[in-house]
């Protein structure tokens, strides 16, 4: 339930029944649209919502905004509603201000809805895919994907709470180009390895291919491969040599991706994988199907998707002109090459279709790195060219780059291997709940992350400071409780006065809006930066507010108050898969 909105609705209530009353005394004109927002204002003292119905019904009505806002404050009865006063400020504000009802409905709705608490319905039942990290099986998980694990993850969890039914997925890109160069390396350095020179760098041995995967990984894998299939593999046809060196590395890479990211924290519904498209030729029909709706031609023999075309019916329509069009250089792209070979870009249009048609995802999401940036517009338009509305259901969170730093400086290599960084590199480093909680902050934003602020235990780390929070308020629930105190199902919620109390409430109710917002703008660092400022206004009210020692009525109401705090505290985290530790 979410008490901020329906404290909203109720005054736009108030106001509708206000004007009512007004224009049938002659005071207005009847009939005028009296419409406007209800926001919390920043300043406290300008009270707790601040309506601006009087100053967008100035025409309307002819009067000044000042005037409307007084008659309607005249007309208005705020009994059996959440305010105690009401009064126009500036030049038509009309500000309300809470009375104690609201207060304590919100504390009973958190300790009623228990773990439930901040779910909306927003989604109402749709299906939502959220695709996430997707890296190629071709090495070990980078930055990157650590960043792109945690974003996708979390994102997914909000909108479970948001309502919607929600899937998480994998895509395993295990076919195309990259996976025959793959094989290739492999198949480099088992040679290199028959010929005793595994250990010549790439310069001196000469014969490892320039656009080959050139990681220590590789040679790993080499060594293995040798190890189970012997020296005399090397004299197989290429083409079978390759096909069994690209399932050697993919049945050692995938798993260990699998185990990386539940490390992590990451569980996924599917580890989609790109072959079953090909193998089971709905590339091909995606393909024909574009060419039947007229949206292919071919060129030079191969098979090109005229996107240039497409995109720019779809910019006409969103009000560009063609001159705007023109500076964009559109070009067309190819889906099927000369040599009959699918390209990705085929694929990837294959396996959105796959989500929205087959699968019958109402929305999917992917999250993607910036370097993607070009290719959301293409896709989005080959899936409106299949009459899947791409422009409506598919959205891609672009997410920037990561820069970790250890003592003011960049770190580019890991200390225990001399190479890049990579997930498993990042977990052996700091905790699983230091590197959700960094990397959960807004894609669009580059993340620097410090190595040595995620490993401090102070006030200074964030997550320790939201995590402390929740263990503090479990030792004096558990202390209280020893000396008679246990957590009541009731209490006087009048009590709760002081500034700190409330303004410790005003926070608590805020989760399903946050909730709703962080859906609706696919950015669930909301929920990070709602929980550090609960955890801080939980810290000031304990400061200012003795629990224990305080009367008994008091005590009462102040342990409710901090039992709904630990409540909302270990659910918000839960969203973005960092713990809720009970003692620190």
């Amino acid at each position: 339930m979410n008490l901020i909105q329906q404290a909203k609705d109720s005054i736009n209530s108030i106001i509708l029944k206000a004007y009512n009353k007004a224009a049938a005394a002659g005071q207005f004109p009847e009939g005028a649209a009296l419409t406007g927002t209800v926001e919390i204002p920043k300043d406290a003292s300008n009270g707790d919502y601040a309506a601006n119905h009087a100053m967008t019904g100035a025409r309307a009505l002819h009067m000044a905004p000042r005037k409307i806002a007084e008659t309607l404050i005249a007309n208005m009865d705020l009994s059996g509603t959440w305010f105690a006063s009401v009064e126009a400020a500036g030049p038509g504000f009309i500000n309300f201000r809470l009375g104690e009802s609201w207060y304590g409905d919100v504390l009973k709705n958190v300790a009623g809805e228990g773990e439930d608490y901040g779910r909306v319905d927003i989604g109402r039942g749709k299906k939502a895919m959220v695709e996430f990290v997707s890296a190629n099986p071709t090495g070990p998980m980078h930055m990157g994907n650590a960043r792109g694990g945690v974003l996708g993850d979390a994102l997914a969890s909000v909108l479970d709470r948001a309502g919607y039914e929600v899937w998480r997925e994998f895509y395993v890109n295990d076919a195309g180009n990259q996976i025959e160069k793959f094989a290739t390396s492999i198949d480099a350095r088992y040679q290199q390895l028959l010929e005793g020179k595994i250990d010549l760098s790439d310069e001196e041995y000469g014969k490892f291919p320039e656009d080959g995967y050139h990681g220590e990984d590789i040679k790993e894998l080499a060594k293995a491969f040798r190890e189970q299939y012997g020296d005399n593999f090397g004299e197989k046809d290429v083409a079978e040599r390759h096909a069994v060196m690209a399932r050697f590395g993919l049945e050692r890479n995938i798993p260990k991706m699998q185990s990386d990211l539940r490390r992590y924290g990451i569980e996924y519904d599917e580890w989609f994988f790109e072959s079953t498209l090909h193998d089971s030729g709905y590339v091909v029909d995606t393909v024909n199907e574009l060419t039947k709706r007229g949206y292919t031609y071919e060129k030079d023999g191969a098979l090109w998707l005229r996107t240039a075309e497409i995109l720019t019916e779809n910019l006409l329509k969103a009000g560009k002109t063609q001159k705007d069009i023109d500076k964009l250089d559109l070009k067309d792209d190819v889906l099927r090459r000369a040599n009959g070979f699918y390209t990705y870009f085929a694929a990837d249009i294959a396996y959105h279709r796959n989500k929205l048609e087959k699968r019958g995802f109402d929305w999917a999401i992917n999250v993607w790195g910036a370097d993607h940036h070009g290719h959301v517009a293409r896709l989005k338009g080959a899936l409106d060219a299949l009459g899947l509305d791409g422009e409506h259901r598919l959205d891609i969170v672009l997410m920037q780059l990561v820069k970790l730093m250890s003592n003011g400086a960049e770190v580019r290599m890991s200390k225990r291997t001399g190479k890049a960084i990579s997930l498993t590199d990042l977990l052996d480093e700091i905790p699983v709940d230091a590197a959700r909680y960094f990397f959960n902050t807004r894609p669009e934003s580059p993340v620097v992350f410090d190595l040595e602020l995620a490993k401090r235990q102070d006030s200074e780390n964030p997550v320790y400071y939201v995590q402390y929070a929740h263990a503090r308020i479990c030792s004096l629930i558990s202390a209280l409780r020893e000396e008679g105190h246990g957590v009541p199902t009731e209490c006087d919620f009048s009590l709760l006065t002081d500034d700190s109390e409330k303004e410790l409430i005003k926070q608590l109710a805020a989760l399903p809006e946050e909730i709703t917002l962080a859906a609706h703008d696919l950015d669930p660092s909301r929920i990070n930066k709602y929980v550090t400022e609960l955890a801080a206004r939980f810290h000031r009210f304990y400061t200012v507010c003795h629990i224990r020692g305080a009367e008994e009525e008091v005590l009462k109401a102040r342990l409710m108050l901090a039992d709904c705090v630990r409540r909302v505290i270990a659910i918000s985290l839960s969203v973005i898969g960092v713990s809720a530790p009970e003692k620190m």
